[in-house]
């Protein structure tokens, strides 16, 4: 037996709720009643009617603004709306509040039911067409799913998708085969029990603490990857692995040719150098023949300097630079600063030197790390105007020793700024009379790079530039 749909009326007592009431039951209709706000919030609720029929006014409240209120809550619910007299404002107000219709005097038993029976059907189409959209549209949905499914699961590059505590969401093929593991096995689980190589972790842990989002993955069979780690938005954060295994391939054949000709070029350079000293030893040269003697020796030296900066490179880049043992960075950083005292009164320039007390060792070559404050210094040397200011600031936080060095010179043009630690590049607007090879900072990066630091600098033209160092403190 098919089940009567029940209208729900809410109307104060009067004798129009009366003949509604006998006109839907002898239609075949069940009713229900809702004497006032809380009673029909109640029976929306508890009942599902399939239509509400609301009075002008129930118990004083405006019946179109109670209507209005449970289509916010009820927006597929067909409503009725009695009024005592019709006009043409009450006819916009019904259309605009969304309501289905609305009915007033004189009314017969037929018109009643009509018009519950039209509202019905209307609400009956409009649910089969709702039907037939939302179909059609999750039909489109699970097609465009099952087509990002399939491109972020045969991605080259690997993807761990984590939600904001950590949790692994997504996986794709690429990250399975990288790591030997399967999507069941990992999603759902906390990031630091699903995967367990140290280099992957670490690119976790980093991110937690706001370190550098980018690090190289190493792996026991030699390929090599770069990690990126970067924020969702209400979501968590997302992991992606590239392989660079050639372009690393690429730099150590690059790398290896380097230190080889420079290697093989230190020697007869010497020599030049060694018969240039001996020339002057010969017996009396004129003005010209000192002139051209002291430009031979002047540029034998600068390429002399240049081969051992590629050298040091290569040593770096190369792993050989293991010596470690703990260094006092205050304790370098006054030598340096005494070795360079003749270029800095030379200049007359002022160097503001801030260093907080108790500051921790850091695990380090002490050669290298004086290099790292020679070439640092030297560079803000450089570049700063006479009568400039230098500022040095010595301080530990978090674990760390943090130097920063500031200076009041031309600055860095923003274009320039991301590869200033390349090798042998210079900035197309260097002032004139500042001689270099672009050298120096790369020396820098890779020594910051080999005690597992971080290196970075802020610039504006005009306004001088600030490069900081932060090495982890010896534990």
């Amino acid at each position: 037996m098919q089940k009567k749909e029940l209208i729900l009326l809410a109307l104060d007592e009067t004798p129009f709720r009366m003949l509604v009431q006998r006109a839907l039951r002898a239609a075949g209709y069940e009713t229900a009643e809702a004497s006032d706000r809380e009673a029909l919030q109640r029976a929306l609720q508890e009942s599902s009617p399939s239509l509400l029929l609301i009075g002008e006014f129930l118990r004083g409240e405006p019946g179109l603004k109670l209507a209005s209120e449970q289509l916010g809550r009820f927006p597929t619910l067909p409503i009725i709306l009695y009024v005592e007299k019709d006009s043409g404002e009450t006819a916009k107000q019904v259309l605009t509040a969304g309501l289905s219709a609305y009915i007033f005097p004189p009314l017969r038993t037929e018109d009643i039911v009509d018009s519950v029976t039209r509202s019905l059907a209307r609400a009956r189409h409009l649910g089969d067409w709702v039907r037939r959209e939302v179909r059609r549209t999750t039909s489109t949905l699970q097609k465009q799913v099952h087509e990002l499914d399939a491109i972020f699961q045969n991605l080259g590059d690997g993807v761990i998708i984590l939600n904001q505590r950590g949790g692994v969401l997504l996986i794709n093929r690429t990250i399975q085969r990288i790591f030997g593991v399967n999507e069941t096995s990992v999603v759902g689980v906390p990031f630091e029990d699903a995967f367990s190589h140290p280099d992957l972790l670490e690119v976790w842990r980093s991110a937690s603490v706001g370190h550098p989002e980018i690090h190289e993955i190493n792996m026991t069979d030699g390929r090599v990857f770069m990690a990126r780690h970067a924020p969702i938005p209400e979501i968590g954060s997302a992991i992606t692995l590239q392989d660079i295994s050639h372009l690393k391939e690429l730099e150590r054949v690059k790398n290896d040719f380097v230190h080889t000709v420079s290697h093989d070029l230190r020697s007869p350079l010497t020599s030049v150098l060694g018969y240039a000293e001996l020339v002057a030893r010969t017996g009396p040269l004129n003005d010209h023949q000192r002139e051209f003697l002291s430009r031979v020796q002047g540029s034998v030296q600068q390429i002399t300097s240049l081969i051992n900066d590629l050298l040091d490179i290569g040593r770096m880049e190369a792993g050989f630079d293991t010596r470690r043992e703990a260094v006092h960075l205050e304790t370098i950083l006054a030598s340096t600063l005494e070795a360079l005292n003749g270029q800095i009164r030379a200049a007359n320039m002022r160097v503001d030197l801030q260093i907080s007390p108790s500051l921790p060792p850091v695990r380090a070559n002490p050669i290298r790390i004086r290099q790292l404050l020679d070439n640092l210094i030297n560079n803000a040397l450089k570049y700063t105007p006479h009568n400039g200011i230098i500022r040095i600031e010595l301080c530990a936080e978090e674990g760390q020793v943090i130097f920063q060095i500031s200076d009041n010179g031309p600055g860095i043009a923003p274009a320039d700024q991301p590869h200033i630690f390349d090798k042998f590049y210079r900035g197309a607007d260097v002032p004139d009379g500042v001689v270099g090879t672009g050298l120096g900072l790369a020396i820098v990066k890779s020594i910051v790079d080999s005690h597992q630091g971080r290196i970075w600098v802020e610039s504006a033209i005009g306004k001088g530039s600030a490069f900081y160092v932060v090495l982890p403190a010896e534990a």
